[in-house]
């Protein structure tokens, strides 16, 4: 008889103490030892971990009122600039801005030594960040200068919302040119000279749940360090990329926005980043527990780095230029032994997301589950299970076509 458990039953395991849980690295051994029908029997809920370079992250702030009041149009925090074109102390700073004082690439390739990625580090850290504010003066806001240090302490809000994190499963990426070049895939050397690659493979959420049966709006996750949850589905997801049997992506797919309390995070898990030539960024620890309810759900979760596949893109030139001409692809088990073949040349692989940061995210997430204190929350609403973007290069063709 095929087995299916509910969101209630296995958080009432959870709070009795007897939730069976493993992470996305030991449920594969389990299944050869013990098979399908007696595993799925056996245990309740599967936990991955990611933590890699996400641009698509930030914070929202709200520092409350001054004396007199001031409406806040233009912020700096340590000279990074934060967006304050929502209210009068509200700002939303992004993991990628840079200082204005920051000479970027024009001494190439630029170090990109801090911004807003390193902000956030420092406001978790609990470091005095400088806020400087201006306004343009209103009877009811009449200040128009402000300048002060301040910690997260005495912040009133401050809110972790990522608009795209976790990719499901990335591309490979290479130089086939004969010149170094600067990436948000890290420093890429000439003529193959080396292959980036940014996934934790068999360890990564959405390629255990590679449909998003079970990661949905509202699933419950490790985030930074403390808790969070999925808004939506993130930016320029895209589940219509073409798939293996297993119906784990070939390339970029799915995302997730994400959403947690800043003041409950780590700066663990959220290090700002530097990326010679390119710019900054944020590394983001996510965990994402999946609840094994069926049979077809364990299935899922028992992918491994040899069952995931990704793409080869050359950097140089396809990518840039958004043309078509993949140079193959490589499963993880292949990136994560050191060395891939392309076109009959042996490439060395540069992992940018960390594999021990995501076993260790997986083991923290499976303590809190069996400790009880972490609960399981079922999706209020799936993700998109097919592709309605429009491209930029669909708006195009629409509009050549007028």
């Amino acid at each position: 008889m095929a087995v299916e458990k509910s969101y209630a039953e296995i958080n009432e395991k959870i709070k009795k103490g007897t939730a069976v849980v493993v992470t996305a690295e030991e449920i594969i051994d389990i299944v050869q030892e013990k098979g399908m029908e007696k595993t799925v029997r056996e245990v309740d809920v599967v936990t991955t971990g990611t933590f890699g370079t996400m641009c698509s992250s930030g914070a929202f702030l709200n520092f409350g009122h001054s004396k007199p009041r001031i409406k806040m149009n233009k912020a700096y925090l340590n000279g990074v600039p934060a967006y304050a074109g929502m209210a009068a102390v509200d700002v939303y700073i992004g993991a990628s801005a840079l200082p204005e004082s920051d000479p970027d690439n024009r001494v190439y390739p630029g170090r990109f030594l801090y911004g807003g990625g390193h902000v956030i580090e420092d406001l978790v850290a609990g470091k005095d960040v400088k806020l400087e504010a201006f306004g343009y003066g209103t009877d009811c806001y009449p200040r128009r200068h402000i300048e002060s240090l301040i910690t997260l302490d005495d912040i009133n809000d401050a809110i972790l919302f990522n608009p795209r994190n976790a990719y499901q499963n990335y591309g490979v990426a290479v130089n086939a040119s004969d010149r170094t070049i600067y990436t948000y895939m890290g420093v890429l050397k000439p003529k193959l000279g080396n292959a980036s690659f940014s996934t934790s493979g068999q360890l990564s959420p959405l390629l255990n749940d590679p449909y998003y049966q079970t990661i949905g709006v509202g699933t419950r996750i490790f985030l930074g360090g403390g808790c969070g949850y999925v808004a939506w589905h993130g930016t320029q997801h895209n589940p219509s990329v073409a798939r293996g049997e297993n119906g784990v992506p070939l390339d970029g797919s799915g995302t997730l926005a994400l959403i947690g309390d800043l003041k409950q995070m780590s700066p663990q898990w959220l290090r700002g980043v530097s990326y010679v030539g390119y710019g900054v960024s944020m590394a983001v620890g996510i965990g994402i527990p999946i609840p094994i309810l069926n049979e077809e759900i364990l299935r899922y979760c028992m992918v491994t780095d040899a069952d995931i596949y990704s793409t080869i893109a050359d950097y140089s030139t396809a990518y840039p230029q958004r043309d078509d001409g993949e140079l193959g692809r490589v499963s993880y088990a292949e990136l994560r032994s050191g060395e891939i073949n392309i076109q009959g040349k042996k490439v060395p692989t540069t992992p940018l997301s960390s594999y021990i940061k995501a076993r260790e995210i997986a083991r923290i997430l499976k303590n809190w589950i069996t400790d009880g204190g972490f609960l399981l929350t079922e999706p209020v609403q799936a993700l998109p299970s097919t592709d309605a973007g429009i491209s930029l290069n669909n708006l195009e063709e629409k509009k050549n076509n007028r």
